[in-house]
């Protein structure tokens, strides 16, 4: 029973440091825009990415000792 004398303090303190989290974030303005994050993932801004039968720098077979 003791061990709750030090558990129940520690739990309001974690659940107090959790909701002034929760305060600073919404008046960081976090929560500003929910719609924006999800459609700015539908747009193809980036470079497409390299052909998958392009050449890299791969060794050849006489590079890498193979009889011919």
């Amino acid at each position: 029973m003791s061990v709750l004398a030090f558990l129940i303090p520690i739990s309001l303190a974690m659940g107090l440091v959790g909701l002034a989290a929760f305060i600073w974030s919404l008046k960081a303005g976090q929560y500003e825009d929910l719609a924006g994050a999800a459609e700015r993932m539908l747009y193809d801004d980036d470079a497409p990415p390299a052909a998958a039968g392009a050449k890299e720098d791969r060794p050849t077979d006489k590079s890498r000792g193979a009889l011919p």
